[in-house]
């Protein structure tokens, strides 16, 4: 029996910088900040500032403009924001000699917010817990690209069947464009994928891709979620929040499942496209937004406007370019590219070897029905490499797809028939449901061994014991 951790991983706290010249003002930020919650440093000098940044993970900085050394606030600000390892650390700069010109600058130069002195400490303490928000966002699109790095196909559309050529076109062409997109396919087929090449493919590539799941947020929250909401604004609003417009500034916002929401959002929705700007719940204050969107669903969006659950002007907005994503049973040729590409992506992520498929498994996986799409051929193709040791065969197939989808024979009752020995069978169940663990947490041993109760240490010797191979270099 695996012995219980005897403490937790703990999550790291946000880290703040405070550049100021004043030993009173920084002082001051620092007691207000430390009662938040946050793990505070602070300096005088832009020199150190910049050498803090550069050394160890900052998620926001408040800056000074002024009296810092060799470079004021604005050039330290350049300077972060063109480099490219601490570009999640957010600025909110503040001054004594303020002007709109001044604040017009640092914006312009990547700031999130801009405050003059004596400040407001509400409000410095309102902005810091957006910019920390923001900053989580930079790093999750950082931990992406660097996932991509990894595994550069993840995320790639495979396919070599004439209506996936013709996507193929399509995003290149629409792209570049700042249009809005609507992606229209049945559940499972692929349109996150074509949302995600139209961001990579942008100038916006650089900025934050968000995506909203409209149909997994309830109505009542939905507006919350898109907009943000002030302190007060309702029941549970205990902070002011912001929204997912505002979070994808600069970027592409992915709205999946747009049929699915409710018509008060929709004519929010609207307003943001037509006007750039959005309003927080609660709030009468409106907020510039320079914002992509990409709306997806699988709904017929015209016999919705017909019964009255759908806006007719926003789907004018949305439709300014309309992709449509096949079936799978529309291309059923690109199955073998699929698996295989499947077989590739699910075991770089479980730092498994690769098994082989035979001909004949792949002919018999292309005469399914796909009722799921793509979605049920990955998850099924999934289910053959944990099943499957070195070949996945005609009768694997048969066994652990068929058989369980027509109830035929059981897939984990034939997993048990393997067996005679109960070591060998706890050996095979341990093995995979670590390489399962792992993959959930993208290989990184310190959340996958929080989420087991296990040492790092014991995690680390039970991979050796079952000759996994970690897919990163380090966690």
């Amino acid at each position: 029996m695996c012995a219980k951790s005897k403490s937790a991983v703990p999550t790291a706290k946000p880290r703040i910088l405070i550049i100021d010249d004043e030993p009173a003002i920084r002082s001051t930020i620092k007691m207000i900040l430390e009662a938040d919650g946050y793990v505070i440093d602070a300096t005088d000098n832009s020199a150190d500032a910049l050498q803090t940044i550069t050394t160890q993970p900052i998620d926001v900085a408040v800056c000074d403009i002024k009296g810092l050394g060799d470079m004021d606030g604005l050039a330290l600000l350049e300077k972060v924001k063109a480099t490219a390892t601490p570009a999640a650390t957010q600025f909110i700069m503040i001054t004594g000699h303020g002007s709109s010109e001044v604040a017009t600058e640092a914006l312009k130069k990547g700031a999130t917010d801009f405050f003059e002195k004596p400040l407001d400490m509400n409000r410095v303490l309102t902005s810091v817990r957006n910019a920390v928000e923001i900053s989580k966002l930079a790093q999750e699109n950082q931990k992406l690209k660097q996932q991509s790095a990894v595994n550069p196909n993840k995320y790639r559309i495979v396919g070599e069947s004439q209506a996936i050529q013709h996507i193929l076109e399509e995003i290149q062409q629409v792209a570049p464009a700042n249009a809005s997109v609507l992606i229209l396919g049945p559940n499972g087929s692929g349109k996150e994928l074509v949302a995600r090449q139209l961001h990579e493919n942008s100038p916006r590539k650089e900025k934050p891709f968000v995506e909203v799941n409209c149909a997994a947020i309830p109505s009542e929250l939905i507006e919350s979620e898109l907009f943000g909401h002030v302190k007060g604004a309702f029941t549970g609003a205990t902070d002011d929040k912001r929204g997912k417009f505002e979070a994808s500034q600069q970027g592409t916002l992915f709205l999946d499942e747009i049929g699915d929401m409710s018509l008060s959002a929709q004519a929010k929705v609207l307003r943001a496209l037509q006007e750039r700007t959005v309003t927080p719940v609660g709030s009468n204050r409106d907020i510039q937004v320079d914002v992509r969107v990409i709306a997806a669903t699988n709904k017929d969006l015209n016999e919705e406007i017909r019964q009255h659950r759908f806006r007719e002007d926003l789907l004018h907005r949305l439709n300014v370019v309309v992709i449509r994503v096949p079936a799978l049973r529309e291309r059923k040729t690109d199955i073998p590219l699929l698996v295989n590409h499947f077989l590739d992506t699910i075991c770089t992520d479980y730092g498994s070897s690769r098994p082989n498929i035979t001909e004949g498994a792949i002919a018999l996986l292309q005469t399914l029905d796909w009722t799921g799409n793509v979605r049920e051929l990955r998850n099924v193709t999934e289910r053959l490499i944990i099943f499957c040791k070195n070949v996945i065969t005609e009768d694997d197939v048969r066994r652990y797809v068929i058989g369980r989808d027509t109830g035929g024979s059981s897939s984990i009752g034939d997993i048990y028939d393997q067996f005679t020995k109960w070591r060998d069978f706890k050996a095979y169940t341990e093995k995979n449901f670590l390489l399962r663990k792992l993959a959930l947490n993208e290989q990184n041993i310190s959340r996958t061994a929080e989420m087991l109760g296990m040492e790092r240490s014991h995690l680390y010797e039970k991979m050796d014991q079952y000759g996994i191979r970690n897919a990163q270099s380090s966690d």
